[in-house]
Parts: structure tokens; sequence; C-alpha cells
């Protein structure tokens, strides 16, 4: 099975290769599922007649496949999930600077590389969760406090071997210095009622059926698990809400270095931040548009509103090396 899976890769690529020969298309690999990005290049098809063709995989694989093909480049663009992926996708030296006055006017700076080498396309808030029956919110305050001893044995973590949790740790570190951060993170092991979990909606399953009170996790996992379940008894609260605000991370894409039609997949990039496409690309997520002008879907809304981080988030990857040896020490597997 695992060697016909490979076979079928291979012969997709190949078709791709061939297929990216023509002016009228753009050849995209995306680490995002079918589902999550079909509806967005359906829609820019329609409206522009140029085909996007897409392969979807891990972002590791593909940003290896990226460097591996060169200046025989066969994808356009990347799109990938996390600053911290994007940052070292920019570090491997796949992806080419492009400057956009469109993108500029449509997406925050935060929320761009500061070397104009991907922008983001949607967010997510990487948030505290806490069980209705068992937790009054006025009880929760900070991603800090998380680290008090009223919370031991009452919190429930994904594994720091992600990149959400890393990047996360990576922006506690820009925020308050190494030491500090240590210390929080000691405080949540500390804290942790069980072992931690191999995924997001885990955790909130976990929350959900009495095995923790509390947990972080990023948004749009609880809002396709209330889609599941809507009497799940689990609720979002915004941190830090006095202080800095939420950490916010995203989903974004680049311009591979050696796109064969990097002219067209700029077009691409540019409209895939308009109002139009925004809502299209936040709705079928359950992400926030990184597009300030453009509203989030009504479910997403019903969560309420909050103040994000400013903190850039590319900071999530030049400091990626740093939290992941900084959680190792804390204790956090």
């Amino acid at each position: 099975m695992q060697v016909s899976k490979r076979l079928l890769a291979a012969f997709t690529l190949t078709a791709l290769a061939g297929a990216a020969q023509a002016a009228d298309e753009v050849v995209v690999y995306s680490s995002r599922i079918d589902e999550l990005i079909k509806p967005v290049f359906d829609a820019y098809t329609a409206k522009t007649g140029v085909k996007v063709r897409f392969i979807t995989d891990k972002e590791a694989p593909l940003m290896q496949r990226i460097k591996a093909e060169g200046e025989n480049a066969v994808a356009d663009m990347l799109i990938t999930v996390d600053a911290g992926n994007l940052w070292q996708a920019e570090q491997m030296g796949i992806l080419q600077p492009f400057t956009s006055p469109t993108i500029e006017a449509n997406i925050p700076a935060q929320y761009r590389s500061s070397s104009n080498s991907w922008t983001g396309l949607s967010l997510r808030a990487r948030t505290i969760f806490y069980s209705t029956e068992r937790v009054n919110p006025s009880e929760l305050s900070t991603y800090e406090a998380l680290a008090d001893k009223n919370w031991e044995g009452r919190l429930c973590l994904r594994t720091s071997k992600k990149v959400y949790n890393q990047s996360l740790t990576a922006t506690l570190i820009e925020t308050h210095g190494a030491a500090k951060t240590e210390e929080i993170i000691k405080g949540w092991v500390n804290n942790l009622a069980t072992d931690v979990f191999a995924d997001d909606i885990a955790v909130l399953q976990a929350i959900d059926a009495g095995q923790c009170d509390v947990g972080i996790t990023n948004t749009y996992y609880y809002g396709r698990l209330h889609q599941q379940q809507p009497d799940l008894k689990v609720k979002p609260f915004w941190p830090n809400q006095n202080d800095r605000g939420v950490h916010v991370n995203l989903a974004g894409a680049g311009l591979t270095k050696y796109a064969p039609h990097a002219a067209e997949a700029k077009k691409l990039l540019e409209w895939m931040t308009s109002t139009e496409a925004q809502s299209i690309f936040a709705g079928v997520n359950q992400e926030y548009p990184a597009n300030p002008s453009v509203a989030p879907s009504a479910e997403v809304a019903a969560w309420g509103t909050f103040k994000a981080d400013s903190i850039a988030t590319e900071v999530a990857g030049k400091r990626q090396a740093e939290a992941t040896m900084l959680m190792d020490r804390a204790g956090w597997n």
C-alpha cells in the first residue's frame, strides 16, 4: 500500500509538471487539505479562467520537494499553516521575495514576512478553552496564570512537538524572556491532569469528558468539533486582554523561488487577500480573515471579539529553535 501511494504521488507530480507548462494555470503545493482550499481555487478559476492545480501533503515533505526540484520547479506557490513553517521555508531559500501594494494594503504588516517572502491568508487564535460545568470564566485571566497552583491537576495540553505550541512558546519568550517563560512552562507541566495529547481535538474532548478543566487549542478545532457536537460543554476564553492580547497565528503562502509562472501566481495570491476570497477562505476553515476589512463567518463571530497580540507572527519562526529547547528543558513532551 505504501509503495502504491508513492507511485501515485510520483505520477501526480509528473502530470503536474507537464500541465505547468500552460500559461493559463498555476500549480500550488499545499499542506492544507483539499476541502479547505478547493473552494477558493474554484472561485478564482470561475472569475479569471486560470486553472489552479494543486497537491496536498504535510508541510515538511512539500518543502523538501520544492528544494529538491530547484530550478526544475513544478510548484508556483506554497501554502502552509503557522508562521513558524513559513519562516522555515524562507530560511530554506525556497521562497522568492515579492512586492505587492495590493497585499500590503490588504494584510497588516504583523501578518507578513518582513522580507516580503510570504503573507498570511487566514488567522487562528490559540486560546484557552474551559469546561462550562466546572470552571467559572472569572477564574481565568492569562496564559501565564495557568501555571498557578490552583490549576494543579486541571490542565490539558497538546504535545510540544507540534509547531502551534512551539510558536506560542516563542512569543512568550519574546514577551518575557527565556527564564520567565521556562518558569511558566514548568508550571503548566506541573499542572497537567494527564499526559499530553496528540492533537487539539483530543484536548477539547478531554475537557468535555471531565479529564481536565482547561486547555489551550486553536479556535478552528473548536469550530469543527462544535459543529459535530453542538452540546459541547466547552467554551473559549480570551486571555491577556488587560495586557498584550491573545496569541494569534496564521495560514499563509509564498511564491516558490523558481516558480514557472510567478506573475500569474502573484495575481492569485493578491486575489486571495481580497474581500471576496477572504470571505471564502476563512469561512470554510472556520478561521479569522487576515484582511481586517472582512468580517468572520457568523459562527466564528459568535465566539466573541478579542484583542490580539501585536507581536509580528514571524517571531514564531525566529525563536522556534529556542522555544523547542526550552520546552524540552521544562519537561513538556
